[in-house]
């Protein structure tokens, strides 16, 4: 595997991985949870809803503010899941188990794992009620409940998975149904979705057909593929700057894009998928297809969706800036599960726990917070096989990008990043509660340059 250094050449990449280095050596051995038992309890300091990306990463940090045995965290998975990577399993350009380890393996020691479902918040009394039966107390709560997978919304599904020629990179069960459909494409129309709601990682969708188009290419069936791209948004990018270059790569590789077209049905026995036409409602058009690749309605958990800390559209209601709770002022929230008007990724939430970890440090000591999170979120863009274009960007759909060069060029060095160099620092220093997003990197690289 080509290292990093080696394909974003100059000082500041040595810099860059010297510094990665350093961080990891200080951080040192994790002493992780080992899923031996302890004594229930029914209050705890600090308490976590949800053993995702963001509920780990905060455990972690709040485990260093008030001790490991006054923080638990609520989640009934007994695998976790490095998500971003399904995109590069779904293209067989990695193995899906790589991107996934026991639960337990990623708590941190001493933190108790409650192993079940939240069913109820009272945060009016400070508490939650579990599928168990279980009332449990806090002081402090924490929403990292993430966000729902919705493929019923769509008539035929997700019974239509079990034909062939249909898969999604967003689930476990179904990613691998993805690159078994790429293999066995033989001639005809390869159709890619987006649907008409919050997404999480919003350039997956695309992701994939990009890196089909090259799989066609590398065996000799791209003449034979009709590619589609049918999403219900009305742009490919939020991003006018990453919108335009993506434009030229649709125009370069003869791509099909249709707006405002949403998948409401699967008729996978016919090979067929039926799209609405969201300009004109009712008006459907009938495709066949010989690859699709289905990205599912999403939603904020059942449980969120009517409860105190949920907002009108029934997400966790926070404030933007702090990730305080708007109406409960010891409950905060961090990714996907809340109302931040910011894209839902990975990265996002790396930079949320950072601004989130300070917010709750101030609290603590009856203090106001005055750290704000500007919304930054990252996207890298696959556009093939050895090439991403690393979109990041702020609350205001503004780039705010971290490398002293044009990000909106497709690379390399940013494509080993997403494989390689991503992975590593999400299980060794995220999920430890030692990454809170590049905005070091971002000044040291911009101070290098004035």
């Amino acid at each position: 595997m080509v290292p990093l250094v080696a394909v974003v050449s100059g000082p500041r990449a040595q810099l860059f991985a010297c510094l990665l280095r350093l961080g990891t050596q200080q951080v040192g051995p994790l002493q992780l949870h080992t899923g031996a038992s302890h004594a229930a309890r029914n209050h705890y300091e600090v308490l976590v809803l949800g053993g995702g990306s963001g509920g780990i990463t905060m455990a972690a940090r709040m485990k260093r503010k008030v001790g490991a045995e006054n923080v638990a965290i609520v989640e009934p998975s007994e695998r976790h899941f490095y998500q971003p990577i399904w995109t590069l399993v779904g293209a067989g350009a990695k193995q899906l188990s790589s991107s996934g380890r026991p639960t337990a393996s990623v708590i941190p020691s001493g933190v108790e794992w409650i192993k079940a479902r939240v069913t109820e918040f009272n945060p009016d009394k400070n508490c939650i009620h579990t599928d168990d039966d279980e009332k449990i107390s806090y002081r402090y709560l924490i929403i990292a409940l993430g966000i729902q997978l919705d493929y019923e919304k769509i008539k035929g599904l997700p019974e239509g998975f079990a034909h062939p020629k249909i898969g999604s990179n967003y689930s476990v069960e179904t990613v691998e149904k993805t690159w078994k459909a790429l293999q066995d494409f033989k001639e005809g129309n390869a159709i890619f979705t987006f649907p008409n709601t919050p997404v999480k990682c919003a350039g997956a969708p695309q992701k994939i057909m990009y890196l089909s188009e090259a799989y066609f290419r590398k065996t000799g069936k791209r003449s034979k593929a009709n590619i589609i791209f049918n999403t219900s948004l009305g742009a490919i990018f939020g991003v006018k700057k990453y919108a335009d270059a993506l434009q030229e790569i649709i125009q370069e590789r003869n791509l099909t894009v249709n707006y405002k077209k949403t998948l409401i049905e699967v008729r996978a026995d016919k090979q067929e998928a039926v799209f609405e036409n969201l300009d004109k409602p009712g008006e459907t058009q009938v495709i066949s297809y010989e690859m699709l690749h289905v990205t599912p309605p999403m939603s904020p958990p059942d449980v969120l969706k009517t409860s105190p800390v949920a907002d009108a559209a029934g997400w966790v209601d926070v404030d933007k800036e702090t990730l305080q709770h708007k109406r409960y002022p010891n409950v905060f929230g961090i990714g996907d599960c809340t109302n931040l008007p910011t894209s839902k990724t990975a990265a996002a939430v790396a930079a949320q726990s950072g601004i989130l970890d300070r917010t709750i440090s101030v609290i603590m000591k009856n203090q106001t917070p005055i750290k704000k999170y500007d919304g930054y979120t990252s996207c890298p863009l696959v556009t093939g096989y050895s090439r991403v274009i690393l979109a990041e960007f702020d609350y205001k759909a503004e780039p705010l990008e971290t490398f002293p060069f044009d990000q909106s060029k497709e690379r390399l060095s940013m494509y080993v990043m997403k494989a390689d160099l991503m992975p590593f620092l999400y299980w060794n220093m995220m999920l430890r509660g030692y990454w809170g997003g590049p905005a070091f990197l971002r000044k040291l690289f911009h101070l290098g340059m004035s």
